[in-house]
């Protein structure tokens, strides 16, 4: 029995090797070393031989205007986006959960902008928004609203809306997939039982399929949350942080200070607050979540 044993694990030993192997050289070396460069100068200049400055980068960090900036930027569209794919993705989902015909048809129609490129959706939205783009052609020549054309990608906000327009309308379709197979767990008996108690179909909605599909909410939450905090493709192809920074979100930020000039530690430094902050807002959300279970009496 011992030697079946010990055979059963040196097997599961032997397979799961490699892929620990590769786990550790590519995810946590990685961390590790970017973590030690957060406390030098790391840059261009010294790419060699680097002085230790402990937490330096860290105070940088929190004093760079730019940051600040890019830091609201990043909060506001998770903030938008999030409940917006959500919302939009559940909407969608009940829709399809009570009609009968050209169900596969709708689900492919709202899941293409989902497998549609980054590059290629924000490509189209610039197209769309551009000051001498479609948009403005609609606006000035057919439906004569205005006459002259308006500059949406060259102003902080209108240049975010149009990035965050573009994160609603890709995530609708995975949030859709999401809450569609939440919905189909929800027993029947459940919606039988509350009309039977006399509840319309709005009520039906907030005390049986909320509360049966909470699991399923938080992790959409904390998926999206995630999400939004690594946004980068469309603010990088549709604004690039123009104008003057004022549209660069977290990543961007980071990806310029890294590649553009040279600021390594700064960078390093900056992922980490990025990492922390997604820490705390994950732990929030668990405990938000716990405590209106509590409440509700569903712990």
């Amino acid at each position: 029995m011992n030697i079946k044993s010990r055979s059963s694990r040196l097997q599961v030993a032997l397979i799961m090797f490699p892929g620990l192997v590769v786990f550790v050289f590519f995810t946590v070396y990685p961390i590790a070393k970017l973590f030690i460069m957060s406390f030098f100068q790391w840059d261009f200049g010294s790419m060699l031989r680097q002085k230790f400055i402990g937490f330096e980068n860290y105070t940088t960090v929190f004093s760079d205007r730019i940051f600040r900036t890019s830091f609201v930027n990043t909060l506001v569209y998770t903030i938008v986006t999030v409940p917006g794919q959500m919302a939009l993705g559940l909407f969608v989902a009940l829709l399809l959960m009570n009609i009968q015909r050209l169900k596969i048809t709708f689900r492919v129609a709202n899941y293409i902008p989902v497998i549609t490129s980054w590059v290629i959706a924000s490509l189209i939205f610039r197209y769309l928004f551009n000051t001498e783009g479609i948009l403005n052609y609609f606006f000035t020549s057919i439906l004569y609203v205005t006459n002259h054309n308006i500059r949406w990608l060259d102003s902080r906000w209108s240049g975010l809306w149009v990035a965050m327009l573009l994160g609603i309308w890709k995530g609708v379709g995975w949030n859709m997939v999401v809450f569609l197979a939440a919905l189909q767990q929800v027993p029947k008996d459940l919606y039988e039982a509350a009309s039977l108690d006399g509840c319309n179909g709005v009520q039906r909605f907030f005390h049986v399929t909320i509360p049966c599909i909470r699991g399923t909410i938080l992790f959409a939450l904390i998926m999206l949350t995630i999400g939004g905090f690594n946004v980068f493709t469309s603010i990088k192809m549709i604004t690039n942080g123009n104008p003057a920074h004022q549209t660069d979100t977290l990543l961007t930020w980071m990806y310029h200070k890294a590649f553009s000039t040279g600021k390594f530690g700064y960078s390093s430094a900056l992922s980490f607050v990025m990492a922390g902050t997604l820490a705390i807002l994950a732990i929030l959300q668990f405990k938000v979540m716990r405590s209106h279970d509590a409440k509700a009496g569903l712990s």
